[in-house]
């Protein structure tokens, strides 16, 4: 009775699911997204992101119609810029984005993040068709959110300019014979992002570019970081160490921060340091990256303090 009652439930859910696709008269996203299938408009044209980071700055670069997105956590000030620009409405904390605000905009389709905002996601999908990606390689998801936004043509020809850049790149890597640390300042810690199979995206165009990370910062698990305190930042020794300095959203304080780092003998022991060949990079692209733009200015620090003559 168990196995019938089983066998039951699994054909419902099969007929729903089927009645589901067959009254969508857009498109079904079925991959990668949370309470799939979603049905959503073949061309929308007013767009509400819930994610002003990695997905809202994918969008720009796509010219998709966004309407809305939180102000709050944007710090690529080529974003911001934009956002303005198109006097976008904000919509507050990222993590609580106003619902009400995205009501009366009335959008045709809501995108966000499945880790972020499962938790708004039945209110949220009363309002408009709503899409939330699950966690996935950077690439992926461009082409991931082109087709949502009916933007293919557009990621396509970016995607190809900036596989022929890293190709480039990873071909000249092949002479160094070298290995590159990474490392954020934050107040009161350090933050390492590992080289490995979920690696964040500016780490994992890296590993694309030919980039080769100290044994430390390579795993082969789904580990994205890594904290050490001072003891352990030892295991920096990289011939090459780049450094972010981020004190929060803000960055009125970062310089303070570097200074207070830098100036620790156990810092100016690692390898790199002690070679001339640490180099603090802007924290927009490291740690707020949005796509091929941010992608581009990661490669353009390879070229700058990797590949540059030593």
């Amino acid at each position: 009775m168990t196995v019938l009652r089983f066998c039951l439930a699994l054909l419902a859910l099969l007929v729903a699911a089927s009645l589901a696709h067959a009254a969508c008269t857009g498109k079904t996203v079925t991959e990668a997204v949370y309470n799939a299938p979603i049905c959503i408009p073949e061309k929308p044209k007013r767009i509400v992101t819930l994610d002003p980071l990695i997905t809202l700055g994918m969008l720009i670069e796509l010219k998709a119609p966004v309407i809305a997105t939180p102000y709050m956590a944007i710090t690529a000030a080529e974003v911001l810029a934009v956002v303005k620009a198109e006097k976008m409405v904000d919509l507050g904390n990222p993590r609580e984005p106003s619902l009400e605000r995205v009501a009366e905009l009335k959008p045709d389709l809501i995108i966000g993040s499945a880790e972020a905002h499962s938790g708004i996601y039945e209110q949220a999908a009363k309002i408009a068709p709503t899409v939330l990606f699950k966690h996935m390689d950077w690439k992926k998801y461009l082409g991931r959110l082109s087709e949502a936004t009916d933007r293919e043509g557009a990621a396509n020809t970016a995607l190809r300019e900036y596989d022929i850049r890293v190709a480039g790149i990873r071909e000249r890597m092949k002479d160094r014979n070298l290995t590159v640390s990474t490392v954020r300042f934050a107040p009161d810690r350090f933050v390492v992002f590992v080289d490995g199979p979920e690696a964040y995206a500016p780490f994992a165009v890296l590993r694309e570019a030919g980039v080769k990370r100290t044994a430390y910062e390579t795993v082969t698990d789904g580990t994205i970081v890594k904290r050490p305190d001072w003891e352990e930042l030892g295991n920096l020794d990289g011939d090459v160490l780049l450094y972010v300095s981020a004190s929060g959203f803000e960055s009125g304080h970062d310089d303070a921060l570097e200074r207070q780092v830098i100036e620790n003998p156990l810092w100016q022991l690692l390898p790199a340091v002690q070679a001339g060949s640490a180099h603090r990079v802007d924290r927009g692209p490291w740690q707020s990256f949005y796509g091929i733009g941010s992608a581009n200015r990661i490669l353009d620090d390879i070229e700058r303090y990797i590949l540059a003559d030593r």
